[in-house]
């Protein structure tokens, strides 16, 4: 019986994937990385330390790091106020409360990035608890982040199901031991996750909403 549903922030209530992948693209640049813009946004939902390792080479001056993580973040923090959440997506997390379930975010954004996140879905009056970076020590695909959140939430694995939009949000939930949802928000084929293991699929929060009765949330 589910206790606690658990959800990604990032691309899955709030439409930040593609102003990601062009703030991450523009930060390569700057540092002389030519990245493909459809490569970047293949890695969007991993923590930025794999990303870096996902698409720059191996010897490349890992000093930098830090740099290009520094830059991609001045980037995107131009666009924290004008930050969207899907339609649907603050009345899924209230439907869900309103079952009696304990409402959870798990994202490694860092504080001030999630209070631009959190301000932009304006529910905090379901929210039970949320994550950030420094919940962390190692970031998705590992199942740290999740596993903080079910400790935040206080039930088992087999008592929470979790909701992301990218493979690497249902690979960290395997890692964990719970079902992952996914939401095709994110530029994410609804092949591609099936095949990861989503154990169902909606073309957004909206949708999911609608079927909340008959989801795995519900069932």
């Amino acid at each position: 019986m589910t206790e606690a549903v658990i959800f990604d922030v990032d691309g899955t209530l709030v439409d930040t994937n593609y102003l990601h992948a062009v703030t991450w693209w523009e930060a390569f640049r700057q540092y002389g990385h030519g990245v493909d813009m459809a490569a970047v946004h293949r890695a969007i939902g991993m923590g930025s330390d794999k990303l870096l390792d996902q698409l720059l080479p191996d010897d490349r001056d890992r000093g930098e790091d830090d740099a290009i993580r520094a830059a991609h973040k001045t980037l995107y923090r131009l666009f924290w106020k004008r930050l969207r959440a899907f339609d649907g997506a603050a009345d899924l997390l209230r439907a869900c409360a309103a079952l009696g379930l304990k409402v959870v975010l798990a994202s490694s954004a860092e504080g001030d990035e999630m209070e631009a996140l959190r301000a932009a879905l304006d529910a905090d009056d379901a929210i039970t608890a949320a994550t950030s970076s420094a919940d962390a020590e190692e970031s998705k695909p590992a199942p740290d982040i999740v596993q903080v959140a079910l400790e935040r939430a206080g039930v088992p694995a087999d008592r929470a199901i979790f909701v992301g939009d990218t493979v690497w949000d249902i690979r960290a939930c395997q890692k964990a031991g719970l079902p992952c949802i996914a939401v095709l928000t994110g530029g994410i084929g609804a092949d591609e996750v099936r095949e990861a293991g989503a154990v169902a699929v909606y073309d957004g929060p909206a949708h999911l909403l609608a079927e909340l009765d008959r989801s795995p949330i519900a069932g």
